[in-house]
């Protein structure tokens, strides 16, 4: 299991400075992942311009929840949006939506989570071999809707390599806080010079027990189980590829469906399918002077129905979109290596009624987009150099609308300074644009899951992020530590501001259904740290990890940014020994009080304990691993301040999982 090592609080170096010495001539049998994600394809603690960390092996099946918000929300930097168990998006340091871009292998999901919060993130972690997490902006490769940063799912659907035997994973769990039962499984082997792959999840859980009421501070609302938080979720994933000396050339195909409640008052539920297709090529040394030549082509057919509770569609979402990526790595020129390239993305998008095909939130809305980008790093020494640029021009063509097109410059540079083996220091700086969303400009209606009536304004500008990071680490020995400092000041940011209730036109209405959400903007700061030290973590015996995070964001001269993170602070301990593991992980989060003007009630503190025990046993090829995880051991009531419902959906009580995975 491999955990990035980092800082939790400065003055803990001095008092590790002794243990930290004697360390470094033990080396820790920690195993190098390398993030696919990154422009050099390189390894946790050498990314520069995008911090990364990566969940893999038993840290990832420990970790995993019912979305993919939930499987990362205790990572450093990344909180969930949380809108019940079916739906619940990673944040990265206080940004959301549009602004944290989701990759699978690379390319992106391509659903509309970015919409609402109530809508899934269309990919499964249970089928995945890794996750990605880049905390900074990682917009030059992949896009400027990644001023945040991004989450890239790794299932490896299309084999690169082929294999001498066939592998794979068999998984099944129970969950007593929803009766979870899931089962995964992922299969990969070859025939001659063809790789293949096979993966598929299934997830059925009920309603999920809470520790008090659903409502904050209201013992005659819900109480004992959440009212409509039900999921049921199914997919299965296939690929194959031809692979040679050369290179190799495949495609994937893969579906996704998704059955689940929608935790409030109106007790709808969402029904979503998507349907998705892969190729991916490399060549190896195309011609003189280039590495490797990469292209990449991705078509998702994605559509859902939010259903009222008796069944009744109301309205459809609809999104279909095609990616290409071409990348040219080439050969070391004068000492500088890297990449360039070019990406297009064309989707039509809308949100319609369901009885009439009326635009019933967002008219039917066709974007392209068009980039270059480069990426370049160097050796200095002892300084490790990158520097990298990215155009983009964004155009939106809306039915009945104003169209809209936006030119995007980004640019990166920053330095990574060995001053000591094993200790480094790094800078980051960066301006990365966005342009406004589809429903940011053009929504106009009442959209029932959130119970929201949303006014988009198609005069929004681009958002322009002014970021600067600076690192400190150290990446040897068994006591290992890393700590980051960032601020990103951002003209002309977007966020939803609410004013009162309305009806189902729009009409003011102190009795309502829906509160009226339109978007605007204003200059924004967010800054913040992050600190981790551990020692041992993937040895033998005892182990132990500090950590701490903050963001804060606020709106220049107009208060604090809405829906932002909690402080939080914890210490994991493990034991590792022969085929035994065992964990304690403690994190308390601080009252959220840091409220925007039209926000109205702070965020409780909380204290989450979570444990985790594993035996492994081997039967000649075959390692079969029972495992016991428990989940808010302490039945507390938690309630995130970066959900909408905050106050009136908590998340879910203890839960003890009980599983078996087979390893092949």
């Amino acid at each position: 299991m491999y955990v990035q090592p980092t800082l939790l609080a400065s003055a803990v170096l001095s008092a590790l400075a002794s243990m930290s010495a004697v360390a470094q001539t033990t080396s820790s049998p920690l195993q190098e992942i390398v993030v696919t994600a990154s422009p050099f394809a390189a390894d946790e603690n050498t990314q520069i311009l995008t911090p990364a960390k990566v969940l893999a092996g038993d840290e990832l099946r420990n970790k995993l929840g019912n979305s993919l918000g939930d499987t990362l929300s205790q990572e450093l930097g990344v909180s969930a949006s949380s809108f019940g168990a079916g739906a619940s998006r990673p944040i990265i340091r206080g940004l959301e939506g549009p602004r944290v871009m989701i990759l699978q292998n690379g390319m992106a999901v391509s659903d509309v989570s970015t919409v609402s919060n109530d809508h899934a993130v269309a990919t499964e972690a249970a089928t995945a071999r890794q996750i990605e997490i880049l905390r900074g902006p990682a917009a030059l490769l992949y896009g400027s809707g990644a001023i945040g940063g991004l989450v890239n799912v790794v299932n490896d659907r299309i084999p690169t390599m082929l294999l001498p035997k066939p592998t794979g994973q068999v998984e099944a769990r129970y969950g007593t806080v929803d009766g979870e039962k899931n089962t995964s499984f992922m299969v990969d082997g070859a025939a001659g010079s063809i790789g293949l792959h096979l993966d598929g999840n299934y997830r059925d859980t009920d309603n999920y027990k809470i520790p008090g009421s659903a409502k904050l501070n209201d013992p005659a609302s819900a109480n004992g189980r959440l009212p409509n938080s039900f999921t049921h979720e199914t997919s299965i994933g296939a690929g194959g590829s031809y692979i040679a000396d050369w290179g190799h050339l495949g495609a994937s195909v893969s579906t996704l469906d998704d059955h689940y409640g929608i935790p409030t008052a109106e007790k709808s539920f969402i029904d979503l399918h998507q349907t998705r297709y892969d190729i991916d090529s490399l060549v190896k040394a195309p011609f003189a002077g280039f590495e490797s030549f990469k292209f990449k082509l991705g078509y998702t057919d994605y559509s859902h129905i939010e259903k009222q509770q008796d069944g009744t569609p109301n309205t459809i979402f609809s999104n279909r979109a095609v990616q290409t990526r071409w990348e040219l790595a080439h050969q070391p020129v004068a000492g500088w290596r890297g990449s360039f390239g070019v990406q297009t993305d064309q989707s039509n998008y809308s949100a319609l009624s369901a009885t009439d095909g009326s635009a019933a939130l967002t008219p039917a809305t066709k974007s392209t987009s068009l980039a270059g980008f480069l990426v370049e790093e160097r050796n200095f020494g002892p300084v490790l150099a990158s520097a990298g640029v990215r155009m983009e021009s964004v155009k939106r063509r809306p039915q009945g609308l104003l169209d809209r097109d936006f030119n995007l410059f980004s640019w990166s540079a920053g330095g990574l300074w060995t001053f000591m083996p094993g200790y480094g220091m790094g800078a980051t700086y960066s301006i990365a644009q966005r342009a406004p969303t589809v429903e940011e400009l053009y929504s106009n209606g009442a959209h029932e899951s959130t119970s929201t009536f949303d006014i988009g304004d198609g005069n929004l500008q681009k958002e322009t992020s002014h970021n600067i990071e600076l690192t400190l680490q150290k990446t040897e020995g068994l006591v290992r530590w890393k700590a980051n400092l960032f601020q990103n000041k951002v003209k002309n940011f977007i966020f939803g501001r609410t004013n009162g209730q309305v009806d189902e036109s729009g009409a003011a209405d102190p009795d309502g259904e829906f509160t009226q959400r339109f978007w605007a903007q204003g200059d924004a700061t967010i800054h913040g740290a992050e600190a981790e030290v551990s020692y041992n973590l993937g040895g033998e015996g005892f182990s132990v990890r500090g950590f701490a995070d903050t963001s804060r964001g606020k709106l220049d001269n107009q208060g604090n940014l809405p829906l932002q993170p909690a402080t939080r602070y914890g210490v994991d301990l493990g034991y590792r020994q022969a085929a035994w593991a065992s964990g304690v992980k403690v994190l308390r989060a601080q009252t959220q009080d840091r409220l925007a003007s039209f926000e109205t009630t702070p965020t409780p503190s909380y204290t989450q304990v979570d444990a985790n025990v594993s035996y492994t046993q081997r039967y000649n090829a075959v390692k079969v691993t029972w495992f016991a995880l428990l989940k808010n051991a302490l039945n507390q009531d938690i309630r995130l301040s970066t959900s909408v419902l905050k106050d009136t959906v908590p998340q879910p009580g203890r839960n003890l999982i009980l599983g078996v995975r087979t390893q092949f």
